[in-house]
């Protein structure tokens, strides 16, 4: 697990900002868990989910511009909770999935031409002996605003997207796994955007989206 405690170009688990924040956000915990329930909540709700944040450079990926801007999509939300356990010795990883969000807002499927996320980003970790999946990218305020599902940590178990909501209709549908990787494979993540999406509405969005 060393390379997954190790920062990154994105993950800048070293950076004084995101350690100093990680200390912070953990004083007084007991114990590995705790750690990592405090850190997820942490990004969860205070960093806004937000599909139209810049994404073609590294930069935008940065746990520190995430931190900064406040907002960001999941892969950047993903990047910054796994910065701050690094940073706590807790090994973190990135995942990605294609996921069908069934309840998607309708601006979303009309600007992407379907309710398929491709490379939808969340967190592998390593709390105690138990490898954990989470995905903080959906904070509290957003859940309640369009009736979606919570995803909740208790510390233990998987925290990903449910496959329904609480009355019994279709949520999140994970279509395709994609791998685990140390850093942001932002190559890929753009060779999956325009062979999904289309070159020309991610050249799009690349001019629309901004800070």
């Amino acid at each position: 697990m060393d390379p997954f405690l190790q920062a990154t170009e994105a993950i800048e688990s070293d950076h004084p900002q995101i350690r100093d924040l990680a200390d912070t956000i953990i004083e007084g915990a007991d114990d590995v868990l705790e750690r990592g329930r405090r850190l997820f909540s942490f990004v969860r709700d205070t960093i806004q989910y937000n599909p139209y944040s810049p994404f073609f450079l590294m930069d935008h990926y940065k746990a520190t511009t995430t931190l900064r801007r406040g907002r960001g999509y999941c892969v950047q939300k993903a990047v910054l909770l796994a910065a701050l356990a690094r940073a706590v010795g807790i090994p973190a990883r990135l995942v990605f999935a294609d996921i069908r969000n069934h309840q998607a807002s309708e601006r979303l499927v009309e600007m992407m031409g379907t309710d398929v996320f491709v490379f939808h980003g969340y967190v592998e970790w390593l709390l105690g002996d138990r490898r954990v999946q989470v995905t903080p990218a959906f904070e509290q305020a957003l859940c309640q605003e369009y009736g979606y599902p919570i995803v909740e940590f208790d510390g233990q178990e998987d925290a990903i997207f449910a496959a329904y909501d609480g009355k019994g209709r279709k949520f999140v549908e994970y279509v395709r796994h994609h791998g685990i990787f140390d850093d942001v494979p932002l190559d890929l993540i753009l060779q999956g955007w325009e062979e999904a999406y289309g070159r020309e509405r991610v050249r799009e969005w690349k001019r629309n989206f901004h800070e």
